[in-house]
């Protein structure tokens, strides 16, 4: 499984570590979205597909000093693959400092496809959602900076 990502912004790239041994499911669940290999709900059609599900999306959601939100196929933050897993919460992945990848949910067990990086530490998000990565590099940080 990949252990790293690279999102291709229109603000450049944004290159990621993956904590797949942290959270094994959700890596899972992003790369194969990503690289096309997991079987998604087409929210136009509402079809069983494949293909990159993340090309083309937008950071729907940006909160200033707070994250940065993608992931949803629909721009709206309400749009996801048309299914849902369970959370993945692990002892040493806390929101103690910024740039860390998590996904984004509307409660227990509700991740989908849409995620967020946050730009500060933010730890009332402590076990409400997983944690699957984080930001590799100074380049990319000015990236996020960027978008947020």
């Amino acid at each position: 499984m990949a252990s790293t990502a690279t999102l291709h912004t229109n603000h450049g790239d944004i290159v990621l570590n993956l904590f797949a041994d942290q959270a094994p499911k959700t890596v899972e669940n992003f790369v194969g979205l990503a690289g096309g290999t997991k079987e998604y709900v087409d929210p136009h059609t509402g079809q069983p597909t494949t293909g990159k599900f993340y090309d083309g999306l937008t950071f729907h959601r940006v909160i200033d000093g707070f994250m940065i939100q993608g992931g949803c196929p629909l721009g709206t933050g309400t749009g996801g693959p048309g299914y849902q897993f369970a959370d993945e919460f692990h002892p040493e992945l806390v929101f103690s400092k910024p740039y860390l990848l998590a996904m984004a949910n509307a409660g227990p067990g509700t991740n989908g496809s849409q995620f967020f990086i946050t730009v500060a530490p933010t730890p009332h998000l402590n076990r409400r959602h997983t944690i699957f990565g984080e930001v590799a590099n100074e380049e990319s940080r000015k990236v996020v900076d960027e978008i947020a």
